[in-house]
This record gives C-alpha cells, structure tokens and sequence, in this order.
C-alpha cells in the first residue's frame, strides 16, 4: 500500500472565517455583559427584567451552540468529554463514508453513462476556446484552474502515474495494432504520402554509398584473385561496381516508374495486406507489442509521459490565461471553431468521451474509491479537523451567532409571559 505523507501543520483560517469567530465571541461576551449589567440594575426598572432575561436565554443558548460546534472537531477546553472531538476520532469512517458515496452515486458506469448522454462536451469545450468568459466565468475559470491544480498537488503523484500508465498499457494490450498499422499504411500508399519516406531512404543509401565507398574497394579487393590484384584490374572492377550502385540509386531517385520503385512499394502494399488479414503477421506484431510494453525502457517512457503531462496540466491550471496566449491559443481557438462547425467531429468527441468517462468508472472506480479513503486516513486528526472547519466554518459560526439571538428571544418571551400571568 502507498503511504501517504501526514501533515504536521493545520491551515490558517481564512481572514472571512477569522472574522465570523470574533463576532460570534464577542456577542456572547456583549450577551454575558447585558446580563450581568442588568442583574445588578433589576430593582430599579421592570424593564431590566427583560433584558436580564434575554441576556441570561441568549448567553445560555450561545454556549449550548458554541458547545455543539466545538464538539465537532476538538474536545470544548481540552477536557475529555464523551462524544466530543467527533471528526477527529471518526476520520477513518469518514473516509471510507466518502469513498463508498463516491462510488455508488457517481462511479457507477450506469449513471456516469446516463448523465454523460445528457453532457454536450464538444460544444461547451468550443465555447470555451472561441469565446473565454470573463467577469464571474473568468472567476470561475480561475477557481475551476486553482481547484485542478489543488487536486494535482494534493494526490499521490506515485499512485495515481501508477494508475495512469496501468491504465495506458491496459489499453495498449487491449488494443490489436497491427490491422491499425496495415490501414494506414494502406491510405498512406494510395495517396502517395509514403513517397517522401521513400525518397528519403533513396537519398539516405545514396549518402551511406558515398560514405562507405572504401569499404566496397576493400571488398571488391580481398574476394578478387591474385591475377586481378597483381594486374590492378580490381581497382578497375570496384570502380565499375561503385559507378553503377550510383546510378541505380539515381535513377531510383529520378524516375517514380522505376523497377525497383515499384517492387519497394508493392512489398509495402503486401505488408499493409498481411497487417490487417494475415493471422501470423498479426501474431507476430502483437507478440513485439507485448515485448514493447514490457520493456523497462517502455516503463521509463510512460513514467516520463505522464510527467510530462502532470507537469504540463498544473502550468495550465495555476497560469489559465496564459494558456490563451501566443500559438498555444491560436491553436486552441482553432480547434474550437472546426468544433463549432463540424457536427461529425463534435458527435465523435462527445461518444469517445462518454465512452472513456464509462471504462475509467469500470476500470479504476475501486482504485479512485481507495485513493480518497488512503488519501483521508493518510491525514492526522489535525490536519482533517482544521480543513473541514475552514470549508464550513462561516455556517457554524452563524449557528453560534443564531443561537445565541433565537435563545434570547426565546427567553424575552418566556420572561413576557410569566410578567402577563
């Protein structure tokens, strides 16, 4: 199992939740005040009554809340009070509450799929590329961006590249490449788009010739007889050897029609042919793809690519606007305008990415589960404790606050009526 790093720090509270604390304190404090005040000035008034008997209700119903909420996370003034502390002694629980709610309401491949029908990414991916919101979906771009690249941050690096290329060697294996390879080699021959590699490999043995022209004269030198040496006729027949090589690649080179030409490109039409309806050709190459993925060379390549990914996507993330600019977002809002007018591409897009949303619920919903529950109970008790209370702590302090106001007024009227009667 992958252990995760534990946190020593809480995390400071925001300066809005800061606030809401003081107000809460110092309203309970303004509370016990007003009832000590009108304690004291009672018999003098009848309507010191009253506000004795809401400062009195509302302080009682402030430290009833105050409890209730401080109880939550941390024991109230440190004592070891039974069912106090409640997050920090259950943080195990809540992980794998939040795994198993992750996993049966959003990573169940019927319900990605039947909410994924109803999702048109093609469209919203155009918008976004064409026309970039701003004001508040530039706001909201940003925190979309800051909460992507928390998320990058904060898991795993190792586990999920893990998951990552196991999911691509998954795919790998699964997929037969050879009738892939054959067909495109079969588009690429018909429409001549091979002929630059095959000049190419002209030009290439042309060059190799000229380079290793020793190495035919030395050849043509120790396979010749002793007659042949002694009369210099070797030199004569390398010569005549090494011209001729060079016109073969010449002529290759300058006539499409040529011999050989054709023989090179009827093999590749061949090879194209045995890829997609040859079984031993196909064998073979999925036997040399196994081979390919099994390699650690191929392992340090996945490793590196999604390194490279990973790195690339947290530069996007933290920096939006920024991948807006220069050839980068020329690129982008092209590719959202072919988007916007090309309905085939739009419905592919859309079908590949309810698919692959689907298979990656299917394959990796236990390992995502497991991830979120390893990631929970990889935190200690302060570190959950302080991130839960700075994501709802402005809400619990208005239940303070609330309790506080509706216990006085529950008081005043309890005071009322006893007055009445």
């Amino acid at each position: 199992m992958t252990s995760f790093p534990r946190a020593s720090t809480t995390e400071a509270a925001p300066p809005a939740l800061v606030r809401m604390r003081r107000i809460a304190v110092g309203l309970l404090v303004a509370m016990a005040a007003l009832f000590l005040v009108s304690r004291q000035l009672a018999a003098t008034h009848p309507g010191w009554g009253f506000a004795q008997a809401f400062g009195e209700a509302a302080m009682v119903g402030g430290l009833a809340d105050w409890f209730a909420v401080t109880a939550l996370f941390r024991h109230p003034l440190g004592l070891p009070i039974p069912h106090t502390a409640i997050i920090p002694r259950n943080k195990d629980r809540i992980g794998d509450t939040l795994a198993a709610f992750l996993r049966t309401n959003f990573l169940q491949p019927a319900v990605i799929g039947r909410r994924m029908r109803r999702v048109d990414v093609a469209t919203a991916i155009a918008r976004w590329l064409t026309d970039p919101p701003e004001g508040a979906g530039g706001r909201f771009r940003q925190g979309a961006s800051k909460l992507v690249a928390q998320v990058l941050d904060g898991l795993d690096p190792q586990r999920l590249g893990g998951m990552v290329k196991a999911g691509i060697a998954a795919r790998l294996r699964e997929t037969e490449v050879a009738p892939i390879l054959g067909r495109v080699m079969q588009a690429a021959l018909a429409e001549q788009r091979h002929a630059p590699l095959l000049d190419g490999a002209i030009r290439w043995g042309a060059k190799a010739l000229a380079a290793n022209e020793h190495l035919v004269r030395q050849m043509v030198h120790d396979r010749a007889g002793s007659i042949l040496r002694w009369t210099g006729l070797d030199e004569t027949v390398a010569d005549k050897l090494i011209a001729g090589l060079d016109k073969l690649v010449a002529d290759m080179a300058d006539d499409p029609q040529h011999p050989l030409r054709l023989k090179a490109e009827e093999g590749l039409d061949r090879l194209a042919w045995d890829l997609q309806f040859d079984p031993a050709t196909r064998a073979r190459v999925e036997a040399m793809k196994v081979e390919l993925i099994a390699n650690p060379a191929m392992q340090r390549w996945l490793d590196g690519l999604w390194e490279s990914a990973r790195a690339g996507l947290l530069r996007v993330a933290r920096d939006p606007e920024g991948a807006m600019q220069g050839q980068l977002g020329d690129m982008l809002r092209q590719l959202g305008q072919t988007l916007t007018q090309d309905p085939r591409l739009s419905h592919t897009i859309n079908r590949f990415v309810r698919r692959a949303v689907v298979g990656i619920a299917a394959d990796y919903g236990d390992g995502i589960v497991r991830l979120v529950s390893e990631t929970v109970r990889g935190w200690d008790a302060d570190t959950i404790t302080s991130r839960l209370e700075n994501a709802v702590g402005r809400d619990l302090q208005y239940i303070r606050i609330n309790g506080t106001l509706v216990g006085g007024l529950v008081g005043l009227a309890i005071h009322a009526v006893d007055v009445l009667l």
